[in-house]
């Protein structure tokens, strides 16, 4: 697959979730105090995200 979602731990210990596509970060998340909130995060991102408008602010 070429793009997918992956959680790790920061430097701080929070978990953070990334956006890949063919091995390049997207985007990242901010910073969980749980891997659960971080799942969260996912499926919000999965089930909010097709629909979210573009602001063009340039």
């Amino acid at each position: 697959m070429a793009h997918k979602f992956e959680i790790y731990k920061d430097k701080a210990g929070e978990f953070r979730v990334r956006f890949k596509y063919n091995s390049e970060i997207m985007f990242s998340t901010e910073g969980y105090s749980s891997k659960d909130s971080a799942k969260n995060a996912i499926a919000s991102i999965q089930k909010n995200g097709p629909g979210a408008p573009i602001e063009d602010n340039s």
